[in-house]
């Protein structure tokens, strides 16, 4: 082992690590506050569904600036505690999402929480010599022009067969940066 600082090769690891500290905290900060089963990736959603109403699953992933799959996910497991309902669209291949009277009553303490975690955020970003939140965003950015797969094949040609999807794009998920108030810094 190099007694090197880590460079690009341990940067999914280390990007790992960073979400667990930052979400780990978060959901201490729900558990100190009494909010069972509430975890740091529901907050934007709920928020969603608080300012928007009713939505699809879509137009969450779009909201939040993830994957339609993560949101299904998320959604998924935000139904399993109580948070949300879902009913089918207008096609049957639709759902939509509504919050539960119980998501209802979280809140004004899920507001209160966001707004602090967001001060936090603000000031850990004071503390860095760039601001990660745009950082984070130039690599979703990045990535999405030239995924790390076709990144991985170019630099060993040999190791990989070509996939003919690689000449184009990937597909957007979601914004580089969320919409504001889309997804908190811990989350």
């Amino acid at each position: 082992m190099s007694s090197h600082a880590p460079g690009p090769e341990l940067l999914g690891t280390r990007l790992r690590h960073l979400l667990e500290l930052l979400d780990g905290d978060v959901a201490a900060v729900h558990a100190d506050l009494g909010l069972s089963g509430v975890r740091p990736r529901f907050v934007p959603v709920v928020r969603a569904l608080a300012s928007a109403g009713p939505s699809s699953i879509r137009d969450l992933a779009r909201t939040t600036g993830v994957t339609h799959s993560a949101a299904s996910q998320t959604v998924a497991r935000m139904a399993e505690e109580g948070l949300v309902s879902l009913a089918p669209g207008q096609d049957g291949r639709q759902r939509i999402v509504h919050l539960t009277a119980k998501a209802e009553s979280l809140l004004p303490v899920l507001n209160a929480e966001w707004a602090a975690t967001a001060q936090a955020a603000a000031e850990f970003e004071a503390e860095l010599s760039f601001p990660l939140s745009r950082l984070v965003g130039e690599a979703l950015d990045a990535l999405h022009r030239r995924p790390m797969r076709r990144r991985i094949a170019e630099a060993a040609p040999h190791l990989l067969p070509h996939r003919p999807e690689e000449d184009t794009p990937a597909p957007r998920a979601g914004r580089g940066s969320p919409p504001q108030g889309a997804s908190g810094p811990g989350s």
